[in-house]
């Protein structure tokens, strides 16, 4: 069964969305917990989405978040270093070159350099619009990166689709006033608007005041 979703504007996150960078996350977040007796389940429920800052913030709350700032850049530098085995989530190359004709932002938690040299592993062009983390004052779930890519594009928040996997991307999302792609198995749990497997059962098509995503 395919369904059809009228659109003027697509906002893609990476990490889980186009680029499969799991095993990369959770293997740095789980050593980095590791000396301070997180959890692992805690830790894999955290991480998925938010700026790191703000994840160590969340598991370690008494701590000063200055300190987390600093361990965030050092988390950032050690993963922009390893992209070892990341490759796209499948049909990510097809979906950009489709969208090409038409407005659509990257907004990632991850600064430039993560996401350029993740997007550059995984055989992906970065889109020409995209919000990083240095472009936000706030990480996912909060709205603002995605009011932000809109306001890039140019485009009111109830034309847009996001894209998202993860459960603080489709809370920023939705909150953001937008319908939300959930991509992946573990999308499901946190009620997207819609659902796919993966990008190889998206399908762009223009229309006569934009463009339509086929899904299904």
């Amino acid at each position: 069964m395919t369904e059809t979703i009228r659109a003027r504007a697509v906002l893609l996150d990476m990490d889980g969305t186009l680029v499969d960078s799991t095993a990369v996350v959770e293997r740095l977040w789980l050593a980095w917990a590791e000396p301070h007796g997180i959890d692992p389940e805690t830790v894999l429920s955290v991480v998925h989405g938010r700026q790191g800052h703000q994840s160590m913030a969340i598991m370690l709350p008494e701590r000063d978040h200055a300190i987390n700032l600093r361990e965030n850049d050092e988390m950032l530098a050690t993963e922009t270093n390893d992209v070892d085995g990341l490759i796209e989530i499948s049909g990510a190359k097809a979906l950009l070159e489709a969208l090409l004709p038409y407005p659509h932002a990257i907004v990632t938690s991850a600064n430039v350099a993560l996401m350029t040299a993740r997007m550059q592993a995984a055989g992906l062009t970065v889109p020409a619009i995209a919000v990083t983390a240095e472009s936000v004052s706030a990480s996912k779930p909060d709205p603002e990166g995605f009011l932000l890519g809109a306001k890039m594009l140019g485009v009111e928040p109830a034309d847009c689709v996001v894209f998202e996997d993860s459960g603080a991307g489709i809370q920023a999302g939705l909150a953001a006033g937008m319908r939300v792609l959930g991509v992946g198995k573990h999308a499901a749990a946190h009620s997207p608007t819609y659902l796919v497997d993966d990008l190889t059962q998206v399908a762009v098509a223009p229309t006569a005041d934009g463009f339509a995503l086929t899904i299904g």
